[in-house]
């Protein structure tokens, strides 16, 4: 595939988790995915893709995030700078109660892509910032 082909599908993916539609995931990450920073106890591939997401959302119903500027692609690679924000009113997260309080970051993920499919994903994000802002850290 084409790089702007590889772009266009990692466009595909950030639209179908900021409307919440994880059917469509099933056209764009592949079954077998290797997440590299998924969330703790959930089982990897689309399935754990999917289960984060709802997570995600259980906890923080407000969760967006936005791609920042243009996607960059190489080869077989698309990288993603994004922002992304919450407010903490839903289900417990991670053993911590709801408390309204809201939090802001930013982030890079790095998308691999085999036969018109995310097949291996990295993120780095400013995850510490975003437990002080939402107190369960000390500043």
């Amino acid at each position: 595939m084409s790089t702007e082909n590889n772009k266009e599908i990692v466009r595909r993916y950030r639209q179908a988790h900021t409307t919440n539609n994880l059917d469509e995931l099933d056209d764009i990450i592949a079954e077998d995915l290797i997440p590299h920073n998924l969330l703790p106890g959930l089982p990897s591939g689309l399935e754990g893709a999917k289960l984060a997401h709802q997570t995600v959302l259980a906890s923080f119903p407000d969760y967006m995030t936005t791609t920042e500027g243009e996607l960059v692609a190489e080869n077989d690679k698309v990288v993603e700078r994004w922002s992304c924000t919450a407010t903490f009113t839903g289900a417990p997260y991670q053993g911590t109660p709801a408390n309204g309080r809201s939090f802001s970051v930013t982030g890079i993920s790095i998308y691999r892509l085999a036969q018109g499919k995310i097949v291996e994903h990295w993120a780095e994000a400013d995850f510490l910032g975003a437990s002080q802002q939402l107190g369960t850290l000390p500043s």
